[in-house]
């Protein structure tokens, strides 16, 4: 989802004060309730503390508070069958808002206030980056549910010894969709419409265009916007001049909202090709089912799928509304963290991250997951059609 907008320049740690939310305890008011700094008493003190870093205000908050809910179900739902290894997780809630430097300073304040064993979040790449430099210095594990840039777990070649993943990656959504493209709609030319302010938008792009064009087809044009941009005709129609066989748009639905409706509004009707940031309601909301036709993108698990539907029943019987991919791969984070946090037989920070890197196999929300050499997970994607005013499945692939 999965995925993330960047600040343009990654801020630092800074000491900064910064509003914590409630802190989520076990189900049924059985757990003890505290403050941001671990609560009283001393049930309180003897919990699993973890720092839940998300955009919970700000332009991305839809994908923050979705991925905050989906975490915090599998959580209560382990401490309601006693916790682990008998402690319960506490989860000590923090705002990001939708900002880099925000997050840098939460993730601080998280880890040396707090004192939090485990980092689950945020949910964008520009702002688990910020965290990382703060939470690899304090050895304290990241678990990022939704960011999906290469660079978040690889830095110049380089694992990074702390940070994990619950999604796939961009290049293996990029390469899946540039297949799709090629070998399911049969296109032989393409153009590529990118966020330049976001690293998951630049990154997919170039994915995009290399597995693309390494498969015989040919991308004819690129261009690019802006987050928080509203009027893209311009550039769509010199994008349509174009006379592509498809448009990729991996950005996320705010904009893409936006953009798939002006696209339609100037005549253009090749199919739109896109990633998970798509995977959101407001996308209809704002495009309009009509102009949602004729378009695909890459998401992690189909509400359709048998395998997903516990998870899906649990989500709603607590929210009373169906999850979306953020909540999805929220709730793959919380059972990647109870997972480890079990085998590691301790609240140790050193021997969760040891536990988190030796996963394999764990059945989550989405399915299955196994933990590569690279601390991403191996698992399926899947490519979803909008028709109607509803998704279809159309693809389940996984990576090669």
């Amino acid at each position: 989802m999965f995925f993330g907008k960047s600040a343009k320049k990654l801020v630092g740690a800074a000491l900064g004060a910064l509003m914590l939310g409630t802190v989520l305890t076990g189900c049924g008011g059985s757990g003890s309730s505290g403050s941001g700094s671990g609560g009283s008493g001393g049930k309180a003190a003897a919990d699993i503390k973890v720092g839940a870093n998300f955009e919970m205000t700000g332009n991305v908050a839809n994908y923050g508070n979705a991925t905050y809910e989906g975490l915090a179900l599998a959580v209560e739902e382990v401490n309601a069958a006693g916790g682990v290894n008998g402690k319960k997780i506490t989860l000590v809630k923090a705002d990001s808002k939708s900002e880099a430097s925000e997050a840098a300073n939460a993730a601080t304040k998280l880890i040396s206030d707090d004192k939090v064993k485990v980092l689950v979040g945020p949910a964008t790449t520009g702002s688990v980056l910020a965290e990382v430099r703060i939470a690899t210095d304090a050895k304290v594990p990241i678990i990022a549910p939704c960011a999906t840039s290469p660079k978040v777990t690889v830095e110049n070649d380089k694992v990074q010894p702390y940070v994990f993943r619950s999604c796939f990656i961009d290049p293996q959504q990029g390469a899946v969709m540039a297949k799709f493209a090629m070998e399911n709609l049969k296109a032989k030319t393409a153009v590529v419409y990118v966020d330049s302010s976001s690293d998951y938008s630049k990154s997919l792009g170039q994915v995009f265009k290399e597995k693309f064009e390494a498969a015989g087809g040919k991308v004819l044009m690129e261009e690019a916007f802006l987050q928080k941009d509203q009027d893209f005709k311009a550039t769509l129609t010199k994008l349509k001049t174009a006379n592509a066989d498809v448009m990729f748009v991996p950005a996320y639905y705010e904009e893409v909202g936006k953009i798939v409706k002006q696209a339609r509004e100037i005549g253009i009707t090749s199919p739109i090709l896109g990633t998970d940031g798509w995977d959101d309601p407001k996308v209809a909301d704002i495009a309009g089912k009509d102009a949602l036709n004729n378009t695909f993108f890459s998401t992690h698990y189909s509400d359709k799928d048998e395998s997903v539907k516990p998870f899906i029943d649990a989500f709603n019987k607590k929210y009373g509304h169906a999850p979306n991919v953020f909540a999805a791969l929220g709730y793959d984070a919380g059972k990647m963290l109870i997972d480890a946090i079990k085998r590691a037989g301790s609240d140790d920070s050193e021997k969760i991250t040891k536990a988190l890197a030796e996963t394999k196999d764990l059945k989550a929300g989405t399915g299955t997951l196994t933990m590569d050499k690279n601390h991403n997970p191996i698992k399926q994607a899947v490519i979803l059609a909008n028709k109607n005013g509803d998704r279809e499945m159309v693809a389940k692939i996984m990576p090669e």
